[in-house]
């Protein structure tokens, strides 16, 4: 389950990463390029993505 929720996280920084500077129009290629949406959009997955790989590497307390 580990690895699934690592795999997963780092998808969802590097799309998010990337959403948000087509957003910022760091990145001019794409529909999405220069539009505010997708900027909001790429901020919300890569912060999703930062706390899935973060609830995935931390360590538990044994019982």
């Amino acid at each position: 389950m580990k690895i699934a929720l690592n795999i997963v996280g780092v998808v969802l920084v590097f799309f998010g990463a990337v959403w948000f500077l087509q957003g910022i129009n760091v990145i001019h290629q794409g529909f999405m390029a220069g539009q505010t949406k997708w900027e909001i959009n790429g901020a919300i997955v890569f912060v999703i993505g930062i706390l899935l790989l973060i609830v995935a590497n931390r360590k538990r307390r044994a019982a």
